[in-house]
């Protein structure tokens, strides 16, 4: 089993800064792909930004400039650094991730969720 564990979510007002971190445990062999989503009252589930084993990053143009994703891999986080954020980037954040095991499995694995909300 693996586990995920968010924080850093809150409150801020626009134009504030937050920084995300989510910590992987448990049977990890390896992670791929790590990532944030967020999903606001009403709306899907959408890709905020995204990192490979590699490092290479794509983000949701809505973020781009804004948001930096980052990963510690000998610590198994992923970390999202929010700056000048808006009122429409309020939403549920969920990390994700795609988790290797000894034997070669691939699973992937989501967060319980982190809030954020930025005030007008």
């Amino acid at each position: 089993q693996v586990q995920l564990v968010e924080s850093g979510g809150g409150l801020v007002q626009a134009g504030g800064s937050l920084r995300l971190s989510c910590a992987a445990s448990g049977r990890i062999f390896r992670l791929n792909a790590m990532g944030w989503y967020r999903q606001a009252p009403g709306k899907q589930r959408e890709l905020v930004a995204r990192i490979i084993s590699g490092g290479s990053t794509n983000y949701a143009d809505s973020v781009k400039g804004r948001f930096t994703i980052s990963r510690d891999n000998a610590k198994n986080t992923v970390y999202l650094q929010m700056n000048s954020l808006k009122p429409e980037d309020t939403a549920v954040y969920y990390c994700n991730t795609n988790v290797v095991t000894v034997v070669g499995t691939e699973y992937e694995y989501w967060g319980q969720g982190t809030q954020v909300t930025v005030s007008s």
